[in-house]
């Protein structure tokens, strides 16, 4: 379905990821993240070079089940299970549906991903989710995520960033704007999509994100995509 949540003018409130939201995230998230087919096409390489057999691959905050499906289709390892995991009910029902006739080594987890132990884990993915975890919390959920890796298992953190540089910043902006009215958002839209994520998504800066894997004990990490102000961070234990 086609994303025109905010095409006519509305009471904004903060953005949540509620029934009228899942209806539209493929189309949305297509939309505004630069590189993002990208990304999940690169699920498939990281589960066939990282995948261990007889280990789990989790999927943090999964919505609609993308990065599940990648690594459920791409998975060249034996034993393993797929751990889709969402707060959102709504969108927990619709990564099932999408996932159902495709796959059959899943399962589907409505729950805080905070209160998720990610034991014997090969990889671990966090796709557009950390920015949504309050940044006092984030670090701890880094630190648990390791904990539960198993020698040589991965991390992968697809995160919007931001640039402490105005000028790269300004510029980064300017062409992810562009991007959005490249793919149809008209300026109403993507100012009240803007008002009504900031105080929701909060980006780190590229460093932060190395600082927080190095602290949780991760040793070799590396930015390994990036399209405008978005990207991929892949870290080994």
């Amino acid at each position: 379905m086609r994303d025109e949540l905010f095409s006519k003018k509305i009471d904004l409130v903060d953005f949540t990821f509620n029934a009228k939201v899942v209806d539209v995230f493929d189309d949305m998230v297509r939309r505004s993240v630069p590189g993002y087919q990208t990304l999940i096409e690169m699920m498939g390489l990281i589960v066939k070079t990282y995948g261990q057999d007889n280990s789990y691959y989790y999927d943090l905050g999964a919505s609609t089940g993308a990065v599940s499906l990648a690594l459920g289709l791409n998975n060249t390892h034996q034993q393993n299970r797929i751990i889709a995991v969402d707060n959102s009910a709504e969108m927990v029902k619709k990564c099932k549906n999408n996932l159902k006739d495709k796959i059959t080594n899943f399962d589907v987890i409505c729950s805080d991903i905070n209160d998720i132990s990610c034991e014997n884990s090969s990889i671990v993915v966090l796709n557009l989710t950390l920015q949504f975890i309050p940044v006092e919390q984030r670090q701890a959920l880094i630190n648990q995520i390791y904990r539960g890796l198993n020698p040589g298992g991965v991390l992968v953190v697809s995160e919007k960033i931001h640039f402490d540089d105005p000028k790269q910043q300004q510029q980064m902006t300017k062409l992810h704007l562009n991007f959005k009215r490249a793919n149809g958002y008209s300026e109403l839209e993507i100012a009240a999509k803007r008002q009504s994520i900031e105080n929701v998504l909060i980006t780190d800066n590229k460093q932060t994100h190395f600082d927080r894997f190095e602290a949780a004990g991760f040793t070799q990490s590396l930015c390994h995509f990036q399209c405008l102000n978005f990207a991929s961070f892949l870290t080994v234990k």
